[in-house]
C-alpha cells in the first residue's frame, strides 16, 4: 500500500487546488500525475506478487501503445484531410495532419533504431520518446481536465455574460461557430435570470482587416434579430485575441461594478485556455461552451494546447533542455 502513498498525496494536493482555483493548469499536470503514479504502483505490485502475469502485462502494454500510435496517426491524418478540404489550408488547420505525419515519422525513428542498433540512433531515439512522452503526458493531462471543467457546476448568480467573438463570413456575417456561442449565451441568460438576477449580455469582439465591422456588433444583431432584449446587450469592440476579449470585457465590468461577477461563453474545445487566460487577466468568472462539430475537435484542441504550452514556455523549455541534456549525458557514457 506504501507504494500509493505518492499517488494519494498527489491527487489531495490536486484537489485542494481545484477546490482553491478550477482555472489553473497546474491541476492538470497534478490529475495526470496521480493517476501515472497510481498505474505505476498497481503495475509494480502485480510484477512482484505475479511475475509471469506483470511481463505479459507489460508486454500487452507495450503492444497497445505501438498500435495506439499507429491508429492514432491513421486517424489524425484522417482528420487532418478532412480539414483541409472543409476548413481551408490554414496552419491552424493543418495541426492534426501535421501530428499525424509527426507521430509516424517517429514510429518509423523506433522501428530503425531497432533494426540497425546504432548506439548514437538508439540514444537519439531514447531522447526523442522521452519529448515525445514529456508532451503527450501533458496533452493527455490538458484534454482529460478539459473535459472535466467542462463539466463544473457554474454559480446561480451572475452580473454578466460574455460571449467571446470569432470571425465573421465574408466580413459581416455571424458565423455558425459564433452562432452557438450566441445561443448557449443565451441558454445561461436564461438561466440566470431564472434564479433572481438579471444579467447584461456582454459581446466581445473587436474588427478584423477582413471584417467590415466589428464582431460585437454582429453578435449584437444577431441576437436581437432573435428577440433577445436590446437594453440587456452591452459591446466590447476593441478586442482582437482571447485575452483582449477578457481584459476589455474586465474593465467594462469593473467600471459598471466592482464586485461584478460572469460566465463567459465561448466553444467547449476553447474552454479550459479561456478560463486559464481569465484567471491571469484577474476576471471573476467562470467559462463555458457550446457544441463544436466533431471534426473540427482534434485540430483545435491541439491548437489549444500548444497556446497553453507557449503560455509556460519557461517552464517546459527547461524541461525539455533537461531531457536533452539527459540525452547527450547517456551518450558521453556509451
Amino acid at each position: 500500500m506504501l507504494a500509493y502513498v505518492p499517488a494519494a498525496l498527489i491527487f489531495v494536493a490536486f484537489c485542494v487546488g481545484t477546490l482553491h482555483e478550477r482555472r489553473r493548469f497546474s491541476n492538470a499536470v497534478l490529475l495526470g500525475l496521480s493517476l501515472t503514479f497510481a498505474a505505476a504502483a498497481w503495475l509494480a505490485g502485480l510484477a512482484r506478487s505475479r511475475p509471469a502475469t506483470g511481463r505479459e502485462i507489460g508486454i500487452v502494454l507495450l503492444l497497445l501503445v505501438a498500435v495506439g500510435i499507429v491508429v492514432l496517426s491513421w486517424f489524425l491524418i484522417s482528420n487532418g484531410v478532412t480539414m483541409v478540404r472543409k476548413e481551408g489550408r490554414s496552419p491552424a488547420n493543418l495541426l492534426s495532419l501535421l501530428t499525424g505525419l509527426a507521430l509516424v515519422a517517429l514510429l518509423a525513428l523506433m522501428i530503425t533504431a531497432l533494426i540497425l542498433k546504432n548506439e548514437t540512433l538508439v540514444v537519439v531515439t531514447g531522447t526523442v520518446l522521452a519529448l515525445a512522452g514529456y508532451i503527450a503526458f501533458l496533452f493527455v493531462s490538458f484534454v482529460v481536465y478539459a473535459f472535466l471543467y467542462g463539466r463544473l457546476h457554474i454559480h446561480r448568480k451572475a452580473d454578466y455574460v460574455v460571449v467571446l467573438g470569432a470571425g465573421l463570413i465574408n466580413g459581416a456575417t455571424v458565423s455558425p461557430l459564433l452562432a452557438g456561442r450566441l445561443e448557449r449565451a443565451r441558454s445561461v441568460h436564461t438561466r440566470l435570470t431564472a434564479h433572481g438576477r438579471q444579467p447584461v449580455l456582454l459581446a466581445s469582439g473587436g474588427q478584423g482587416p477582413d471584417e467590415t465591422l466589428p464582431e460585437s456588433h454582429a453578435m449584437a444583431e444577431y441576437l436581437i434579430e432573435r428577440g433577445f432584449p436590446a437594453a440587456l446587450i452591452e459591446r466590447e469592440d476593441r478586442s482582437t485575441t482571447t485575452e483582449e476579449n477578457l481584459r476589455y470585457s474586465k474593465s467594462i465590468m469593473e467600471k459598471a461594478n466592482p464586485d461584478y461577477r460572469c460566465v463567459v461563453v465561448t466553444n467547449n474545445y476553447h474552454v479550459f485556455r479561456a478560463a486559464v487566460t481569465a484567471r491571469r487577466a484577474g476576471v471573476r468568472g467562470h467559462v463555458v461552451g457550446s457544441p463544436t462539430a466533431a471534426y473540427f475537435w482534434p485540430s483545435a484542441m491541439i491548437r489549444e494546447f500548444v497556446a497553453i504550452f507557449l503560455t509556460y514556455w519557461r517552464t517546459n523549455l527547461a524541461i525539455c533542455l533537461l531531457l536533452i541534456l539527459g540525452g547527450a549525458c547517456i551518450w558521453q557514457l556509451s
